[in-house]
């Protein structure tokens, strides 16, 4: 193809997943999904492989196709029919992701030409504590876990799927909200693909533009590892704890890097843990693919050729390829972000001019929920940190960075849906690293609860800080405070714990790191 009819190929499909991603968003019930747009959209070929992704969440870009092709392989697709699953032993990340796949079909036609796909963060799953993030020890405790299943079996909604998808979750009308959503979303694509095989002169013709925009992105990305010097750079970096006493868990990575492929090997990493910071092969898979991609001078289209010149290595039973039954909330939210970090920082040797400091790290995960006038209700938030600086310029302040891409749910919609009031939300100022160019700050963000309610917080670099580059210093660590009574103390960052009317958590988080030396003041 030539490059005018590949761009556009390329901007027709990822409008189909934009539009999924708009319909998604609108109809929804849940503030996680309408307000935070906790989700994505994406379109596959007739093998379940990537096709385009609208620019939603990173941490989705590398693991939905695996989800994909579970769905493929256990359920019998024909037309009409949803299959739906959140397992994240079969291509998920973890359990309130649920990721809902729909086969797209030609009239007459007995095969699927394309399939659309989306995935979404319920608030509750069910579980041993409310959002379903809790500090648990095994995935059993985390919430319903569904291996693919048929949802809508031509055209029609399974009354018995549903009902047992309900029953295990705190708040049965949002989470059947949010599901129809996401069924919607998908009929929207697929109508979509049809009408675009109509424009583009049939279903041959689309599935070669595809395959096209595959080996572009696959070229692309040769290119860039191209760029980077050959050799071998490593890297060494930790997660606090786990919740659950064992502290300081290693993450290691050693990249080869020659002749346009990269090997990215994990080897040395730590263990799977007891608590729920282990990330799943497909976790360690999008936040490799994510660092890659965003080295790039271009932006390349994320499809399946993003992967092809590029080998991940993660010994199975570690930190970042754990085993069932292993508890896995927090690999998808955390440990994601320090396989970034780790990654970054063996590459900064390589390419200092494009490499920079570490970021907040974390997603400074809040979920509380509880009883309100006999009816329950459940929340679940990530909070934003500061971005590090580069060679180019300072961190972010206050901004969602790397494996998370979600918004700030509003204040007004938060008071609005919860017995609670934001009684602060602003910069931390300060919290960014010192350096020729000064890391981002974090954020303030403090809540009263108006009712009792059970809270649990899933954050990380409350001890180790951020790193800083290029002899920029460290970000400021995050801390955690509730105030009860007129009497503050300080709390863990892993931690569930019960609350009463009047109490107040302040969450600060962590700033950006810095880079290069600070400038002498006069």
């Amino acid at each position: 193809m030539d490059a005018v009819a590949l761009a556009v190929a390329n901007q027709r499909l990822a409008a189909v997943a934009e539009e999924m991603g708009v319909v998604l968003g609108r109809t929804a019930v849940s503030p996680n999904i309408k307000e935070r747009r906790d989700f994505s959209c994406a379109v596959f070929d007739a093998r379940g492989a990537l096709v385009a992704q609208a620019a939603h969440i990173p941490v989705h870009l590398g693991s939905t196709a695996l989800s994909v092709r579970a769905a493929i392989a256990g359920v019998p697709l024909g037309p009409g029919d949803v299959a739906m699953l959140n397992d994240p032993f079969a291509g998920g990340t973890h359990l309130p992701d649920v990721t809902v796949v729909a086969p797209v079909f030609l009239r007459g036609r007995r095969r699927p030409f394309a399939y659309v796909a989306n995935r979404a963060h319920h608030a509750d799953i069910g579980g041993m504590a409310p959002g379903s993030m809790p500090l648990a020890t095994e995935i059993y405790q985390e919430g319903l876990r569904l291996p693919p299943v048929r949802l809508i079996a031509a055209g029609r909604p399974q009354p018995d799927v549903l009902a047992i998808f309900l029953a295990n979750t705190r708040v049965r009308a949002e989470r059947e909200g949010d599901l129809m959503a996401q069924w919607a979303a998908l009929r929207v694509g697929a109508d979509r693909l049809r009408a675009l095989v109509a424009r583009v002169g049939g279903v041959g013709r689309l599935a070669r533009q595809m395959a096209a925009l595959q080996a572009y992105s696959a070229a692309l990305m040769h290119a860039n590892l191209a760029r980077i010097p050959r050799g071998v750079y490593r890297a060494r970096d930790v997660l606090d704890d786990d919740g659950l006493g064992t502290e300081n868990i290693p993450i290691t990575v050693a990249i080869g890097v020659g002749g346009g492929r990269a090997r990215i090997d994990f080897s040395g990493s730590a263990p799977q843990v007891r608590g729920p910071v282990n990330a799943n092969f497909a976790v360690t898979r999008s936040a490799v693919l994510y660092v890659f991609t965003a080295l790039a001078p271009e932006p390349i289209p994320p499809n399946e050729g993003l992967a092809w010149p590029l080998r991940i290595v993660a010994p199975e039973g570690s930190i970042v390829h754990a085993r069932f039954p292993a508890a896995v909330a927090g690999g998808n939210v955390e440990t994601s972000q320090r396989i970034v970090d780790v990654v970054l920082r063996a590459l900064a040797p390589a390419l200092p001019a494009r490499i920079p400091a570490a970021s907040a790290g974390t997603m400074n995960n809040l979920a509380f929920g509880g009883m309100l006038g006999g009816r329950a209700y459940s929340y679940y938030e990530t909070i934003a940190g500061g971005a590090g600086a580069g060679p180019g310029g300072p961190g972010a302040s206050a901004v969602h960075t790397h494996m998370t891409n979600t918004m700030t749910t509003p204040v007004e919609a938060l008071e609005a849906y919860y017995p609670l009031r934001v009684r602060r939300q602003a910069v931390r100022r300060g919290s960014g690293g010192r350096g020729h160019h000064r890391g981002g700050d974090g954020i303030v963000r403090e809540i009263e609860f108006l009712a009792p309610a059970e809270v649990t917080l899933l954050g990380e670099r409350r001890r180790v800080a951020p790193y800083g580059l290029a002899g920029g210093e460290a970000g400021a660590p995050g801390r955690d405070v509730l105030t009860r009574g007129g009497r503050t103390r300080r709390i863990p960052a892993k931690v569930t714990l019960g609350v009463e009317a009047g109490d107040r958590l302040r969450i600060e988080t962590p700033g950006g790191g810095g880079f290069g030396r600070p400038r002498r003041r006069r």
